[in-house]
């Protein structure tokens, strides 16, 4: 059950002026469940990308770089769940290729206009058949999807599906900001098992929508982290089909530039964040913050290390306030000269560590307080600079174990 996250409801998505989109049940991995969208956008739209950095990245990762790359102008998106054509070879390049023909044929475009995501099981190959008719039933429908069925079409182990909707004004225009994601395990930055599409129907130019991209995503979706692994097919793809009417954007000095940026910004954390609240078998959602860090890098090497240790997520998980679990990975993270007499620990209100030990007044039934809450906020003082830095994360239940030791079945 997710920790403080509700299903959406489809009212409270807005449409995004020049995003039309349709979805199949083609079955390809399991029956009578939403595992194709297609997403067609509107002619000069801006469209950017960012990706795993998995090696072993899926077949579709790969066409999608080369297909940004090429600059023909993205029209048309389609993501099939339930198969990640990942660890395929060159069949499962193929296949992915195949597949952006196909859409490419069915909506009069080029093959290169169209990107390919995929997400479920590696090593397996796509059952094109079944896709290739998904992808005509999700064509002929376009138009007739809203952004709640986009975003239960991408879901895997997820248990709901995650959705976030914005407006404001701008010269006058309305400008609307709507995204979805997916993700529940294999979670780790760089990126995770996720994807996450974000589209709104401002006019921003192409340049520096992909100079915000990399920003948004080192703000949102690689900050977060539920088990530590990078999976294979990650994919953040955000998308400004230029309908609302509003003057384009050209670059950051632009009047209305802080303000576009700032909305992309919230929604991105909001589905990234999602993402965790979501995790497999998660029952709280931790929030890791390191102040007084003397880089980023610091910061984030000691956030992560509280973020990605058993010790201390099942800790969490049991609200069991052994806190000496957070100060032992502060002392592994990686910072050589680091002088533990200087770190101070809180949890939520509560000062756990001074200077390196125990807080005289600190005590047990404190921490017990805030290790029974289900948001709950970490916080880590190095007293080395002025940088900090957060990521989210969650807990490791029974139910992570079960969910993943089952997951082919």
């Amino acid at each position: 059950m997710a920790v403080n996250l509700q299903v959406p409801a489809a009212a409270d998505l807005n449409d995004v002026a020049g995003v039309r989109m349709g979805f199949a049940k083609a079955h390809i991995r399991k029956p009578d469940r939403k595992d194709v969208l297609v997403m067609s956008l509107a002619q000069g739209s801006s469209v950017s990308g960012v990706f795993t950095k998995n090696r072993f990245c899926a077949a579709p990762v790969q066409v999608c770089r080369t297909h940004l790359s090429a600059g023909a102008g993205i029209r048309a998106l389609v993501i099939n769940t339930g198969c990640a054509n990942a660890g395929t070879g060159e069949p499962g390049l193929l296949d992915a290729q195949n597949t952006c023909q196909a859409v490419a044929k069915q909506l009069g475009l080029q093959t290169e206009q169209v990107l390919v995501f995929s997400t479920g099981v590696i090593l397996e190959r796509l059952p094109m058949d079944r896709l290739y008719a998904g992808i005509e039933s999700a064509v002929a429908a376009l138009g007739q999807a809203n952004w709640l069925d986009a975003a239960q079409a991408i879901m895997t182990t997820d248990t709901l599906p995650k959705a976030c909707s914005r407006k404001i004004q701008l010269a006058g225009k309305t400008v609307t900001v709507t995204g979805i994601s997916k993700g529940a395990g294999m979670i780790r930055p760089n990126m995770a098992t996720m994807l996450g599409y974000l589209a709104t129907d401002a006019a921003i130019a192409q340049p520096l929508l992909d100079v915000w991209m990399k920003r948004l995503a080192d703000r949102s979706f690689n900050r977060i982290t539920i088990d530590g692994d990078t999976s294979t097919n990650d994919s953040f793809i955000a998308i400004a089909t230029g309908s609302a009417g509003n003057p384009v954007i050209e670059d950051e000095n632009h009047p209305d530039a802080a303000a576009v940026f700032a909305v992309l910004d919230e929604v991105s954390r909001w589905l990234a964040q999602a993402i965790v609240r979501d995790g497999e078998g998660a029952t709280k959602f931790i929030t890791v913050t390191v102040e007084q860090a003397g880089t980023e890098e610091e910061a984030l090497k000691v956030a992560y290390a509280i973020a990605h240790s058993p010790l201390v997520k099942t800790a969490f998980f049991a609200s069991d306030p052994n806190l000496g679990r957070i100060l032992a990975a502060v002392g592994y993270a990686g910072i050589d000269d680091l002088d533990v007499a200087h770190v101070q620990l809180f949890l939520d209100d509560v000062w756990v560590a001074k200077d390196g030990g125990r807080h005289p007044d600190y005590r047990e039934a404190d921490g017990q307080r805030v290790m029974a809450k289900q948001d709950i906020t970490v916080r880590v003082v190095l007293s080395r600079g002025d940088v900090s830095s957060t990521v989210w994360t969650c807990d490791f239940s029974h139910e992570y174990v079960s969910i993943n030791a089952d997951y082919r079945s």
